[in-house]
């Protein structure tokens, strides 16, 4: 069994599902409308040039989940997969998770994006584990505040070998996909990095170093 590790956004989604909630709290009318976009935005740019700021984003957008009973987030987050989710998923994605389920391989998505967000996507897309930033929780509320070391560059090779020492599996003959300059960490990493619709800083990367390129669109 070897572990095939898959990036989510603009990987296996045709979009950043962190990027599209704070789109969907804009469009709902829960945020103001103008301020609270134009940062969604920046932020969004930062991450794309390999500028962000992982902290000062978890911030922002870890503190509109403090403002609402569990039920209701609940209730948002079946709305945000309908209306924003559900238009960027990926058959090809579909089919590459199922020829390593088919494998045997162990599906682990890792993604930067918080786990309220991509828990339900990860459900949805039937993968065995997700790493993903952990927001921290206190009596059933989301407090704004971050758990451990976020999921992002570095940070990801970091939240997967603590995973590794808790689990049963290793890096060899595993397979990492990734669209991002942000995950050329841990690509560098795996037996079989594979970038997948890559950004420019990856696509350049990879053609160097003789990497696999693929898309999924």
């Amino acid at each position: 069994m070897a572990l095939a590790i898959f990036d989510l956004d603009n990987t296996l989604l045709a979009g950043d599902s962190d990027h599209a909630w704070g789109e969907f709290l804009v469009e709902q009318g829960l945020v103001n409308r103008a301020t609270y976009k134009q940062a969604n935005d920046k932020f969004y740019q930062d991450y794309l040039h390999g500028t962000l700021d992982i902290y000062a984003y978890q911030t922002f957008a870890l503190e509109p989940l403090t403002r609402f009973e569990p039920e209701q987030l609940v209730q948002l987050h079946q709305q945000f997969m309908q209306l924003k989710i559900a238009p960027i998923m990926l058959s090809k994605a579909i089919d590459l998770l199922a020829q390593h389920r088919q494998a045997g391989d162990f599906l682990l998505i890792i993604t930067a994006t918080n786990r309220f967000v991509t828990g339900p996507i990860a459900e949805l897309l039937g993968v065995d584990d997700i790493l993903a930033t952990e927001p921290e929780v206190i009596d059933g509320r989301y407090t704004g505040n971050l758990i451990g070391t976020p999921c992002f560059q570095e940070g990801k090779v970091v939240r997967l070998n603590q995973w590794l020492d808790d689990h049963d599996h290793d890096l060899s003959g595993s397979y990492f996909y990734s669209d991002s300059r942000n995950d050329i960490p841990l690509l560098e990493r795996v037996d079989h990095p594979v970038a997948v619709d890559a950004d420019a800083a990856l696509a350049e990367h990879a053609l160097a170093q003789g990497w696999s390129l693929i898309s999924l669109r």
